[in-house]
């Protein structure tokens, strides 16, 4: 696979999609079944998520989730949610395809930076984030908002 042509989109909330798409995601977002997969990204295409995957001899092989968004600190960046390959279709290429993809989007949709988080044991998700120019900036904290807050 050498070009962007074998890219799919995912159009909104297209379940059919969405659940060839989970065994992938599931990987890496193991808290989450497929009905609340399917639910929180029903809720995240209102709000400007896209999700783009390859296939592989007829399974999805790897996938990635984005949104643009405007920030005081960066300016207008295409943040990449998820970034998964199936674990059988790694070191193929995959991952580096969506990424190398993702990065010429974000000069189409005249993006200031790219940028994503990945937790600090993903060491060879660290090798091709660096690989492909991304340097790493910063420390990202989180904790629980107050009870009661919506999912």
């Amino acid at each position: 696979m050498s070009d962007f042509s074998e890219i799919r989109t995912v159009r909104g909330a297209d379940d059919a999609a969405l659940t060839r798409c989970f065994p992938v995601v599931e990987v890496l977002r193991p808290h989450l079944t497929l009905e609340e997969f399917i639910k929180r990204t029903a809720r995240q295409f209102e709000e400007g998520y896209r999700m783009v995957y390859l296939e592989d001899e007829g399974d999805v092989a790897a996938m990635a989730g984005y949104r643009v968004a405007t920030f005081l600190a960066w300016g207008r960046v295409l943040y990449v949610d998820d970034l998964i390959t199936a674990p059988n279709r790694r070191s193929r290429g995959y991952g580096g395809l969506l990424l190398d993809y993702l990065i010429g989007l974000s000069e189409k949709l005249e993006c200031d930076e790219v940028h994503l988080d990945s937790g600090h044991q993903r060491f060879d998700a660290h090798r091709l984030y660096l690989n492909k120019g991304f340097r790493l900036t910063s420390h990202h904290f989180s904790r629980p908002a107050p009870a009661g807050s919506a999912s």
